[in-house]
């Protein structure tokens, strides 16, 4: 796929490495803003990943002090009709959705500041390795704007109180917090994170595709399932998982005491 070097005039770029892809966020300077154009771009990216079967694992990275600091809060005060507020909005939810519908894996890697609509970015991603230097906030009471569409995200990995304080406060949760309240998976020196996250990225490559995208198609169809559901549903995916080339090879490789051969 195409591979853009970074520059001013490139929101986001994206790199790829063997089976995994990064893309990144690509206005330092400004710590990242999620503009229209922003969006837009990022989508596109991902549609244009969704359907290359070379890349097993996505990382969604930033260039600069900050992973992302969410909406251009310039670009959203110089909007005045209603309408268009609500398409920048719907735009952005379109995004996030993406991410939750992409085949493959997506894993978040933050350094600096996430706040509001980048904090609905981590929390949306399937899998988040933070820096030590990471602080996460939904920010926007503090300028008149409850986080509604951050919540949406925020408040299905993190606990309902926890939520509702970063919420409600707006105030920053340091790294450690987030890791302990499931807004991220883990915590690293910030000279690490990228190296942690792409041995991550590469572990999750080496799985057998078939089986982790329909894993996690399933895990975001049965979380909004009731009981019944949701386990009619999965005992379908693993037995179509079951049966797979990949599934055979795998179970055959363990029962032979040898390498799965994918």
């Amino acid at each position: 796929m195409s591979q853009p070097a970074p520059s001013a005039e490139t929101p986001i770029r994206v790199r790829q490495t063997g089976a995994v892809a990064r893309v990144g966020f690509n206005q330092p300077q400004r710590y990242n803003p999620l503009s229209a154009e922003v969006i837009d771009a990022l989508h596109r990216a991902l549609d244009r990943i969704a359907e290359d079967d070379t890349i097993r694992v996505v990382i969604l990275d930033a260039e600069g002090k900050g992973f992302c600091a969410g909406h251009d809060l310039r670009e959203v005060r110089g909007i005045e009709a209603r309408a268009a507020h609500q398409d920048l909005f719907d735009r952005c939810s379109a995004m996030m959705q993406r991410v939750v519908s992409l085949p493959q894996p997506v894993i978040a890697q933050v350094q600096g500041i996430a706040t509001a609509a980048g904090c609905q970015l981590v929390a949306t991603a399937d899998l988040a390795v933070a820096g030590r230097s990471a602080r996460f906030a939904t920010s926007g009471i503090n300028f008149g704007l409850f986080c509604s569409t951050p919540a949406v995200a925020v408040s299905r990995v993190v606990p309902r109180k926890k939520a509702l304080e970063m919420l409600f406060t707006g105030n920053f949760v340091d790294a450690e917090e987030a890791a302990r309240i499931g807004l991220v998976n883990s915590v690293v020196d910030d000279a690490a994170l990228a190296e942690t996250t792409t041995a991550l990225a590469e572990n999750l490559a080496a799985k057998p595709p078939e089986a982790i995208q329909a894993g996690k198609a399933l895990f975001y169809r049965q979380s909004g399932a009731d009981l019944k559901a949701a386990y009619d549903d999965a005992s379908a995916t693993m037995a179509c998982n079951m049966d797979t080339d990949a599934a055979r090879e795998g179970v055959d490789a363990f029962l032979q005491k040898r390498k799965p051969r994918w």
